[in-house]
């Protein structure tokens, strides 16, 4: 791995693990406020945003920053790092140890870096993903505590795990062919197909900052991320406002579970984007 890739992994770890032991002393403490689309913010979620747009702006001050509590316009520069600063809020604020940090690092806007710290668990995930963002030299490749992780290549059984969202649960026609769980973060979510954990897991809701790290790391791992719209989530749009956009996602950890898991969606909505998969894959 080259220098580059290198300092920002580095930098990644580092201020993700300052960050994450200066929220562990507020977790399940600190009292939440509603915000306006119905999610919950607390001062800890502000502090870890300021705390981490000062450092990228310190060691990396020619690039953007879109973050979940500060700006959310895609600016134009080449390089843009999107940030949760606190993923698993609710969590967070009820005593669930299930909640983290996470970094994406965007190359005219497509990830190319993903970085998830969970603190209460001891669990971090990176990812380096070229993909088509036309950079040369991108290492492929996905970590959990710096052990490489693949997703599973398991045949789908009842014993098996898929990840939902609790707006997800009126999307899915039961009998669903696996066991569910709903682990409340959408990046934790989206990374245990990574891991191997689940086979696949889908999202109603996600903003892009629950996203941009974890997408990396599901694709480095050789995960199949499928967006249930009819555009590709990738490239972002300079000057676009993320503030209220959703981007309903289905993941799964291989090619031939999509179709699967697609049969099991009612909403219409997603149908198109998921036809259009199958008839891909299939031509």
């Amino acid at each position: 791995m080259n220098e580059f890739w290198t300092d920002i992994l580095n930098f990644a770890k580092e201020t993700t693990n300052r960050v994450g032991t200066q929220l562990l002393p507020d977790f399940r403490r600190v009292q939440a406020f509603q915000k306006a689309d119905g999610s919950l913010v607390t001062k800890a979620d502000h502090w870890a945003d300021d705390t981490l747009r000062e450092a990228i702006a310190s060691r990396f001050p020619s690039h953007g920053i879109l973050s979940e509590e500060g700006e959310h316009q895609f600016p134009d520069t080449e390089w843009c790092w999107i940030i949760d600063p606190l993923d698993g809020t609710t969590n967070f604020t009820r005593g669930i140890p299930i909640w983290g940090i996470s970094l994406g690092l965007l190359y005219h806007g497509t990830p190319v870096f993903g970085y998830v710290h969970f603190p209460p668990i001891a669990q971090s995930f990176h990812g380096f993903w070229g993909g088509e963002s036309g950079l040369s030299e991108v290492p492929t490749a996905a970590f959990m505590n710096e052990f490489l992780i693949h997703s599973s290549p398991d045949e789908l059984s009842s014993n098996h795990f898929f990840n939902l969202c609790s707006r997800s649960t009126s999307l899915l026609q039961q009998p669903f062919p696996c066991k569910m769980r709903m682990l409340g973060v959408a990046s934790y979510n989206f990374i245990t197909v990574a891991t191997g954990a689940v086979l696949g897991g889908i999202e109603a809701t996600p903003k892009i900052w629950d996203i941009a790290g974890a997408w990396v790391i599901v694709l480095a791992a050789g995960g199949v991320w499928v967006p249930l719209e009819s555009e590709a989530i990738f490239p972002l749009k300079v000057g676009d406002d993320y503030s209220k956009r959703s981007f309903p996602t289905l993941v799964a950890s291989r090619d031939e579970l999509v179709n699967v898991f697609k049969s099991h969606i009612q909403s219409s909505q997603f149908n198109p984007i998921l036809d259009c998969y199958s008839n891909c894959q299939d031509g």
